[in-house]
This record gives C-alpha cells, structure tokens and sequence, in this order.
C-alpha cells in the first residue's frame, strides 16, 4: 500500500488515533499489506476473469474511520486504487471539507474487483470477498465504519434503507467484521452526478461525521468483548454538534451544480435511483 501516512497530530477529531490493541503499528501495516496481496491475486470468484488490478484499499494504518463502498469502477481497476475516478475526486473533496486527509482514513470496499460494466456486485461475489473485508476490519479495529451507498449500508445496517438512514450512525452489525465499531450510512459519492439534491444531501452528512466518531469512540467498551450486542437504533448526527471543534471547509473542487431554469426554484427532492442510472456513475 504505497500511500503516505499522516502523524495524525493535528487539533480537534482526528480520525487517527494512538496505537491501541494487540497489534503495535508495524505489525497492522503488515498484516494489511498481507491481506492486499492475497487480494491481488484472489480467484475465489468470477470477477477475476475480467479485472486489470483487483483493488484491496489503502490508507492509514492507525485510522478509526473506514469508508466502505461497492466495488472497484474502471479507473480503479486500471490503477488498483479505490475511489480514483470522478466519484474518488469528490470523496477526496468531502473528507477534506471536514478538516482531515484522504491519508488519514483508510478507504475500501465490499468487493474488491470491478464487476464488468460495473453492474451491481453479485451475492456469491460479495460473499466470495467478504472474508478479506472482515480480516481488514478486524486488524484495523475502527471506532467508526462509514457506509457509501446501498451495498455498503446493508453489510453493516442489515434492512435499512439509504433514503431513511442515510446521516445517522448505529452500532455496525457485527458479524460485518467491525466488532466494535458504530456505522454511519452515506449516499455514494456517484450519486452526486445523477441528482444535485444528492450532492447537497452528501455534503450536509459527512459534516456529522467528526462527531458520529467521537459518539462511537464513548461508546466502545474499555475492555473488548467478543460478542456486541444488537445493532440499536439509528440516531441523526447534527452537523453542528457542540463537541464539534473544526468548522467544515468548502469543497476545493465540488461536483458543478445543474443550471436552474428559475433561480428562485427549490432544490428537486430526493429519489432512489435504479440499478441501471447508478451504473453509469460508479
């Protein structure tokens, strides 16, 4: 995982924390780096049939905050990045308008090769991927699992739906592999380029994230159990909680805004999109 990584000593909520648990920094890069590389040459499932590069994730090794999306799209196929195309850009964007860098946090997703065409990952294939998710999960050991888009949101808030919980946080299911991790769904960022009430839906949210972390930091217990309890109910994260410290930045390079016929319009309400309209965008 060739990517610098943050001291994380800046002020307000970092999202990296000091080393913790029984593995020391050294020994989680190792065993992350173990991982990637049984990733990248993983035949457990069809999809290595038609990928260039299978994309494993990268990021901080000492983060508490893992963003989980689909599966890889063409750009990341080609780089064996994640989230390096249009939608990455934006997520960049997003994770910088909260005070922190893309380095800081460790980024991944539910299947780590590009379904072709990159139409919606199979269940076989999201099942065949689901041991290396669970194995970076657990030696990573987030305080916080932030889920982008509906593929994501159902590995670790099992039924719900991303219209109705999307900005609130709950404890993560916790046979996902986050024993003791909370979740806290997102729409993903290609969502953005399909609707602009999304793109504005998505920068509302992610200024909860900061305090969705500092919730799920209170919330894990002092000595580790093997076993969580039921996920509890979701809970709204303000955007402006007082334990917030760092005012969110404007996007450098936000996703352009569709011209309006009538300025004076309100912004069009939120719809799900289909399978096929969220195809063309991830």
């Amino acid at each position: 995982m060739a990517i610098e990584q943050s001291d994380g000593s800046r002020t307000g909520t970092p999202p990296v924390a000091q080393p913790r648990g029984s593995l020391d920094p050294e020994e989680r890069r190792a065993a992350l780096d173990e991982i990637a590389a049984e990733v990248r040459v993983c035949t457990r499932c069809r999809l290595w049939e038609t990928r260039t590069n299978a994309v494993p994730g990268e990021g901080h090794a000492d983060t508490e905050v893992v963003f989980v999306g689909e599966g890889p799209g063409q750009n990341e196929d080609v780089q064996g990045r994640p989230f390096v195309g249009a939608a990455g850009t934006f997520l960049t964007e997003l994770v910088r308008s909260v005070g922190w860098r893309r380095e800081e946090v460790f980024i991944t997703n539910v299947v780590k090769c590009r379904p072709p065409g990159n139409r919606d990952p199979e269940p076989d294939e999201m099942s065949s991927c689901a041991p290396y998710l669970k194995r970076q999960l657990a030696v990573l050991d987030p305080a916080l699992v932030v889920t982008l888009g509906r593929f994501s949101l159902q590995t670790f808030m099992p039924g719900a739906r991303i219209g109705a919980v999307h900005g609130t946080v709950r404890a993560a299911e916790p046979t996902a592999g986050a024993a003791h991790a909370h979740a806290y769904a997102m729409y993903h960022p290609a969502a953005a380029f399909r609707q602009q009430a999304l793109r504005e839906t998505l920068q509302v949210d992610v200024t909860g994230i900061p305090a969705a972390l500092e919730s799920a930091r209170r919330a894990r217990p002092s000595e580790q159990a093997p076993e969580r309890m039921k996920p509890e109910p979701a809970t709204h994260v303000p955007a402006t909680a007082d334990h917030v410290t760092r005012t969110p930045e404007p996007l450098e390079n936000p996703v352009p805004e569709t011209p309006r016929k009538d300025a004076h319009a309100t912004a069009s309400p939120i719809t799900e999109m289909s399978d096929d309209q969220m195809s063309l965008f991830r």
